[in-house]
């Protein structure tokens, strides 16, 4: 009833303020339509009456002129007339004629108005004139005698006629209205009470369990699913602190109660080496990826799939292949799965590095496509989906897929467990349709991928890219509203992720405090105490920018001589994909880059470019974060990069300066760097003098907001948005299969 009563209320306000507007819209028409007639009228009145006016005009007699007016003013529409000569005096007037009407007055506005005014034949003018008394229309008629002028007709017009004219139009409007207002709130309020009690009787009977209706099926799903996104959201937006390991697992019993969390990945987070002395020993793989999923794992336990590429790795693993990390840890297990050499060099070096790689990266590079790497790359694949279905302790387990080496496994995977939670994640950018289509297996790539619950990517750009290829490559419905593929039957949502990394970060929890890390990366570098350092930290790839990282020192040195000698850059750049001729070359391109530099820059012991072509583990690279000044993220495209998240992580002195390629994810969630543009080599090499110079507050005020940024979307937050979009997606499944079991009962049953 209030409902009603509030829908009445809304619709006569509405009504009234139809009316309203109306009735303005009236009033003004109302009186240019009379304005009109009027002058037309005049116009008429001043034709029939030129004979006469010239005869008592050519007279001169006063006495009869007059009498002419005060008969022209007995016409009901006119006042008052008089007339003036060419020399603007007044020759006669009617006795109501007003006297503050001078006739110099009237040729002065008809001189300015005249261009605007319609001219009607007989009449040379006609406007609204305010006078002491009021408002009245005043009318100009020329008098012409052989074509010579001799002078005016002036004419006052009652307005008031139009004014009474437009009040009953008005109250004709209102009325009217009114009528239809009463009669369209009636049978408003007729059709509401009878419809309301028709829905509150049907949903009583479909709630007693006495309706056969299909329409009232979905309403629980649907509510329910609301009630479960809104709880879902805050959560998500919860405290920054809510969202740590411990928060994360809970998540997951929560939503996947009695799941174990699967990551299969190329790379494995820990590699058994063996030493020169035959010992064992662990490292850490130089991988963005491993540096976000690990911590993952370690907080919510399960398995990691991976290739075991460590000369040691078969020598600590069980009888299946398995074996716990981290070590003194051991939260999670290790899965390793064994590549022939042939099959490491088809698969992973051919086409998902020189294929892949390259054909996602816009960094000049030519993508190799090769029949027999597909073939390979088909096989592998297999391999690994074998591997993850035999890891699985049920029908519906939780997979998380990582990057471009596996786009064929969400596929592989559903068929042999069509009830999985597979939650794919491309770690690289993904290029636009037309540009993927150079692709030879561009179909069988996206029938791959679409075999995913979710398919994450960094940013919506990528989405659209990967939605843009399904639409022209595939036979798939795209729902641009859900962000969804729909192929025979199943969707698969399409969202963005912006990876992240731990916070607080272990490695920062145990490197040394930063002057003392400060002293110590100059002394090892053989560096005065009071150098200044910038840094890099990177695998040795060409789309990271190393080359044109270089050239900006050089360019830096340049314009700025003053930090010759002081200023020194080290490139901690870790070997990567040797095998592949491309990355061979630039290897050797940056070592004579670096040693031009030093060259042309060097003194003594003094050189510019120091550069570390050696794996280094997380320990050593995060003194090297906290010891620098500036440190600089020079990729010439990426899809995150998480060196500058870690550089920000590592320093909880707020000072150092963030340098950040804009063609990197980054840029887009951290703004408080110097974003630069990394082939503009004069403007990164100014940015590095900025840096440089930076005052130590505004340092910190930049590192501040990039390190609140970071506590609060962690990679904990990642992973736990990934996870709770794929539990409701697969509550949304569970309950839209009962509802279509619901449907096919009720086609069963008797009409």
């Amino acid at each position: 009833m209030r409902r009603t009563a509030r829908f009445l209320v809304v619709f006569l306000v509405g009504v009234a303020l139809l009316a309203y507007l109306a009735s303005s819209a009236v009033q003004r028409s109302t009186r240019r339509w009379s304005e009109a007639d009027i002058a037309q009228h005049m116009a008429g009145l001043a034709q029939k009456t030129q004979p006469a006016l010239l005869a008592r005009w050519t007279a001169g007699a006063r006495e009869p002129f007059e009498a002419m007016l005060t008969d022209l003013a007995r016409d009901e529409r006119i006042t008052a007339a008089g007339a003036c000569d060419q020399n603007n005096q007044l020759l006669a007037r009617t006795p109501a004629f007003p006297r503050d009407l001078a006739c110099a007055q009237v040729r002065q506005r008809m001189a300015a108005e005249r261009e605007d005014k319609p001219t009607l034949p007989g009449l040379v003018w006609g406007s609204n004139w305010s006078l002491p008394g009021g408002e009245v229309y005043l009318s100009a008629v020329p008098v012409v005698r052989e074509g010579s002028p001799l002078g005016l007709l002036l004419l006052v017009n009652d307005i008031s006629i139009i004014e009474r004219q437009g009040a009953r139009l008005r109250q004709l409007l209102l009325m009217v209205f009114a009528g239809l207002a009463l009669c369209a709130g009636l049978v408003a309020l007729i059709a509401a009470r009878l419809s309301w009690r028709g829905f509150r009787k049907e949903l009583r009977r479909f709630i007693l369990g006495e309706s056969r209706r299909k329409e009232f099926l979905p309403i629980v799903a649907d509510v329910r699913e609301l009630v479960e996104r809104i709880a879902a959201e805050r959560e998500m937006d919860g405290p920054a602190s809510a969202w740590n390991p411990q928060h994360l697992k809970q998540a997951l019993v929560r939503h996947f109660p009695g799941e174990k969390v699967m990551v299969l990945a190329n790379r494995e987070p820990y590699i058994h080496e063996r030493g020169s002395d035959g010992t064992v020993q662990i490292r850490h793989p130089a991988s963005g990826l491993v540096a976000a999923i690990e911590p993952v794992l370690r907080a919510c336990s399960g398995v990691w799939i991976a290739h075991g590429s460590g000369s040691a790795d078969r020598t600590v693993v069980d009888n299946k292949d398995h074996v716990r990390v981290p070590p003194g840890e051991e939260s999670y297990e290790l899965r390793r799965v064994w590549l022939s050499e042939q099959e490491e060099r088809g698969y992973y070096y051919g086409l998902a590095n020189e294929g892949l790689w390259p054909l996602c990266h816009l960094a000049h590079a030519r993508p190799i496509f090769r029949g027999t790497d597909w073939a390979t790359y088909e096989a592998v694949n297999r391999r690994f989906a074998e591997a993850v279905c035999e890891e699985a302790e049920g029908e519906d387990p939780v997979v998380l897929v990582q990057d471009y080496h596996f786009a064929l496994v969400p596929r592989l995977v559903r068929e042999r467990r069509p009830r999985a939670t597979i939650i794919t994640f491309w770690h690289i950018p993904w290029p636009n349709g037309e540009h993927f289509g150079i692709c030879p297996w561009r179909a069988q790539i996206l029938q791959g991928m679409l075999g995913s619950s979710i398919m994450g990517f960094h940013t919506r750009q990528h989405c659209n890219n990967f939605l843009d290829s399904v639409d022209r490559y595939l036979e798939a419905r795209i729902d641009r509203e859900q962000n969804s593929v729909v192929q025979h039957g199943r969707a698969t949502l399409v969202r963005p992720y912006p990876i992240s990394i731990e916070w607080p970060s272990r490695w920062v929890a145990s490197a040394p405090p930063v002057p003392e890390c400060r002293s110590g990366v100059r002394k090892e570098l053989g560096l005065r105490e009071d150098a200044l350092l910038g840094l890099g930290v990177d695998r040795l790839d060409y789309t990271k920018g190393i080359e044109e990282r270089l050239l900006a020192v050089e360019r830096f040195l340049e314009r700025f001589p003053a930090y010759t000698g002081r200023f020194s850059f080290v490139q901690m750049a870790a070997p990567s994909r040797t095998l592949i001729e491309r990355y061979r070359q630039l290897d050797e391109t940056v070592e004579r880059t670096a040693a031009r530099i030093n060259q042309r820059f060097g003194e003594g012991a003094y050189q510019p470019i120091i550069l570390l072509r050696a794996h280094h583990e997380p320990p050593q690279v995060f003194r090297y974060y906290r010891a620098a000044d500036l440190c600089y993220v020079s990729s010439l495209h990426d899809g995150m990069n998480l060196v500058a998240k870690e550089f920000a992580a590592a320093r909880d002195d707020e000072r150092g300066v963030l340098l950040l390629s804009q063609f990197t994810g980054a840029a887009r969630e951290m703004s408080e760097a110097l974003v630069v543009n990394p082939y503009d080599l004069e403007e990164a090499s100014a940015a590095m003098a900025r840096a440089l110079a930076m005052p130590v507050e505004e340092q910190r005020e930049r590192m501040r907001a990039m390190r609140a940024f970071l506590a609060e979307f962690n990679v904990y937050r990642w992973a736990g948005r990934m996870l709770m979009d794929a539990a409701r997606l697969r509550r949304k499944e569970t309950l839209l299969g009962r509802s279509s079991d619901d449907i096919s009962s009720l086609r069963r049953l008797p009409k």
